[in-house]
């Protein structure tokens, strides 16, 4: 699998941190459900990679990425629980070389002309913007389409419902990551038809 191939089948990534892993399996189920075929899942609590096994035995249909990749062995431990694709919220030369290393499909995080031009002499062309609203959303990435022509952005952070459709109409936007479709209160309190809800819209972008 590669990113081209999972751009294909997402245009809204959830975005989603689990702190408790009795909701993954809840979670696997309504995004299935709601057609949601890609989700990115966050390294930043103890059970992530026991929350991903549980939501690709539930759903194995689901292509599920790690993110808050950081280090060498983050991608190393997210590769061996079964993540499907790799994303960091920035790109250091050393977690460049270890992202093209492994082989895994990847979405290295940058925020500006340089480091986007950085990851693309690393070799990779498909790059995560962000913190995208804080970055300068929509107006910073429609300015890079100019002379980036050849890089594909997936910009995540402080993107709504409402403001998605304008990063999509981008000539350099493949997809949009999404914090809202799922946040974290909502899955600690179990709030599932809500979840459902915004699955079921972010789904139709």
């Amino acid at each position: 699998m590669r990113i081209s191939d999972i751009f294909r089948v997402a245009t809204i990534i959830p975005v989603i941190e689990i702190t408790k892993l009795e909701r993954a399996a809840k979670l696997a189920e309504i995004f299935f459900q709601a057609n949601i075929r890609v989700i990115e899942l966050t390294l930043r609590t103890p059970c992530a990679l026991e929350a991903l096994a549980a939501m690709k035995e539930t759903a194995p249909e689901l292509i599920v990425g790690m993110g808050t990749v950081r280090t060498e062995r983050d991608i190393e431990r997210s590769l061996e629980g079964g993540a499907s694709f790799l994303v960091s919220p920035g790109a250091t030369p050393a977690l460049l070389e270890a992202l093209g290393r492994s082989g895994a499909p990847a979405l290295p995080g940058v925020a500006t002309a340089s480091e986007a031009m950085a990851a693309a002499d690393a070799g990779f062309r498909s790059l995560k913007f962000f913190p995208a609203e804080p970055a300068g959303g929509v107006d910073y990435l429609k300015s890079l389409s100019g002379p980036l022509p050849d890089i594909a952005f997936c910009p995540t952070g402080g993107v709504s419902p409402e403001r998605a459709p304008k990063y999509l109409s981008l000539p350099n936007v493949a997809c949009v990551g999404g914090t809202w479709v799922a946040t974290k209160s909502m899955i600690e309190n179990g709030e599932w038809d809500t979840v459902m809800t915004n699955a079921r819209r972010a789904a139709q972008f």
